[in-house]
């Protein structure tokens, strides 16, 4: 891969069979996705922090450290356990992102929420490939749908409802997508993220997390997306 800076933004050209980052919040997550992952490494777990200002400031730096070392990645992956809203993602089931939508950035209005692309500024959504989103979504049987970045979990049915009001497509809901996203945009990277379900958005209720069936979940994904994602470079980035 060439990564070149074009206009203080870092872009990079794919080439064939190019590296994959799989960035999580947490270690419990990259350890579920590491056991998927082949031994030949080319493609790569890591923990890069809990939020999306974490996120995007732990992946951009292990982009920029494996393009300075001469070994730079084509393709980042934002992964993890986040809640599905129901019925449409059940507990144990996995979501693939064909939108990458931060859905707490913006203000409060008399009128209710207003995001900061309103506003005039900034942006709130990044878009995978549709055919990579098809084709890992097909080979690991998940749904597709926008998955929510939030700072703050949901905890109760008024907010759940308010999120689905305002997005209706929204599938689940994380914490990390979007700073992930943020931070292979500016690499000029292609993104994706998968999400195994493991509580219900809405009342916040401990005893119906099923943490541990989830990154069984994400793990089973990643066994069966893996060779999709280590083909990615045949899909069309721009479709």
């Amino acid at each position: 891969m060439v990564v070149q800076v074009r206009e203080g933004l870092l872009t990079s050209s794919p080439v064939p069979h190019p590296r994959v980052l799989v960035a999580t919040a947490v270690p419990a997550e990259r350890d579920a996705v590491a056991r998927a992952l082949p031994s030949e490494g080319r493609l790569d777990a890591l923990a890069v922090g809990v939020g999306p200002a974490a996120a995007a400031a732990g992946t951009a730096t292990a982009l920029a450290r494996a393009a300075a070392a001469g070994r730079p990645y084509g393709l980042v992956v934002s992964a993890g356990i986040g809640g599905g809203f129901q019925p449409d993602a059940p507990v144990g089931s996995l979501v693939v992102a064909d939108e990458i939508t931060v859905a707490d950035l913006g203000a409060e209005t008399p009128d209710g929420f207003v995001p900061v692309t309103e506003l005039g500024f900034g942006a709130v959504t990044h878009r995978p490939p549709r055919s990579l989103v098809r084709d890992v979504a097909d080979a690991c049987g998940a749904a597709t749908g926008t998955v929510l970045t939030v700072s703050t979990v949901t905890g109760t049915a008024e907010r759940a409802a308010g999120l689905r009001l305002r997005h209706p497509c929204a599938l689940a809901e994380a914490m990390e997508g979007f700073g992930v996203a943020e931070a292979a945009a500016l690499h000029g990277l292609p993104v994706l993220e998968i999400r195994a379900v493991s509580n219900p958005v809405g009342p916040r209720d401990r005893a119906a997390w099923r943490i541990g069936e989830a990154l069984a979940a994400l793990s089973d994904g990643f066994g069966k997306s893996t060779p999709v994602l280590k083909g990615w470079n045949t899909h069309d980035r721009n479709d």
